[in-house]
Order: structure tokens, then C-alpha cells, then sequence
């Protein structure tokens, strides 16, 4: 019997082949309820090179703070319009966009109000495991009081937070490696 090694890769290095059909950009819809926000940036690697190869699928609740979920029971407005799903793939400059609504509060551990987020899942080539990540609200009271960002070391959370640019677009980058490397979370 031979034993042949396999690839250890879990996307790549066949991302935009895999994913690019199944793109989700826009997450919101004309219609849909909310404050509407473009978020972008950038992925970097541990060296501060931005990452080409790379997917970020995003989920989140509306702006009433329900997902579109059957396990989501709590008695808040259902968007049938807004899924809370995205999908973007890097480009040849590691650069990502997307567009999307603010969510509201959410139900969190032992019922405590969550400040509006966007859960974010990163894929690339190279990464056994994917990782898992938010995106907070720049600006926003319940930041303070959120359960799962206040275990987040004060010096860490700034990589967990949006930032508003003068044309409003809120800048988000992920670093995967290094100094400014973004907090992940264990799932």
C-alpha cells in the first residue's frame, strides 16, 4: 500500500474559481429597512501584504436585530427582503467591498443585549481552519456594554472596529498575522 499526501489547502488555490459565481455583495436590497453602509478594506498577511486569494462571508441580523433564521424566535419585524448573508473575494490588491445595512441589538449570552455586529468568516488558501471574526460600529454606545467584545482585551478591540472615512464608507482590514493581527474567535 502507498500512502499519497493530499492537498492541505482548504480554498485555494482555486478561490475566485470556487466562489466567484456565488458572490454576495450587496446584502441589502432597494427596500430593505435601515441605515445603509459600504464596508471595505483591505486582508493583509503577517508581512502587511495584502492577501489576493482570500473569501469573507458575512452573516447578520437586520436592522431590527432578527436574523432570518427559523432558530431566531425573538418577537422582532422579520425583513422577508433581507437574507443577512454576504460573500466577497479579495481582489489583486487584497481589497474587499461590500454593502449591507447597520443591524440592530441582538440577544446574546444568558440574554444580554449584543451591540449591533456583523459576524465574519474568512477563507483563503493556505488555512486549514477558517477563521472567524466581527466587525463592531464605530461610534456606537452598546459597544461598551457588549458581552463578547468586553472579553476582548481593551487593547485589542480597536481590530474589531469599523472606521468612519470622510466619504462614509466604513474601513474595516483584517490582519491574519503579525502586531496588528485581528482578534479571532474560537467557535
Amino acid at each position: 500500500m502507498s500512502l499519497l499526501l493530499t492537498a492541505a489547502q482548504t480554498v485555494g488555490p482555486f478561490v475566485s474559481i470556487g466562489f466567484e459565481k456565488a458572490a454576495v455583495p450587496d446584502i441589502a436590497p432597494a427596500g430593505v429597512a435601515g441605515e445603509r453602509v459600504v464596508i471595505a478594506g483591505t486582508i493583509f498577511d503577517g508581512d502587511g501584504v495584502p492577501v489576493t486569494d482570500a473569501v469573507i462571508e458575512t452573516w447578520q441580523a437586520n436592522s431590527y436585530g432578527k436574523y432570518a433564521h427559523p432558530d431566531d424566535v425573538q418577537e422582532k419585524l422579520l425583513d422577508e427582503n433581507f437574507k443577512g448573508f454576504g460573500r466577497v473575494l479579495a481582489d489583486a490588491q487584497g481589497g474587499f467591498r461590500l454593502t449591507t445595512i447597520k443591524p440592530g441589538k441582538v440577544a446574546g449570552p444568558e440574554g444580554r443585549e449584543q451591540a449591533p455586529h456583523i459576524t465574519v468568516v474568512i477563507f483563503m488558501r493556505g488555512l486549514l481552519k477558517h477563521l472567524m471574526t466581527r466587525i463592531y460600529f464605530p461610534e456606537e454606545a452598546a459597544n461598551a456594554a457588549d458581552p463578547v467584545l468586553s472579553l476582548v482585551p481593551a487593547a485589542r478591540r480597536g481590530t474589531l472596529m469599523a472606521k468612519r472615512l470622510a466619504n462614509g464608507t466604513l474601513q474595516w482590514n483584517v490582519h491574519l498575522q503579525g502586531p496588528r493581527e485581528t482578534v479571532y474567535f474560537d467557535y
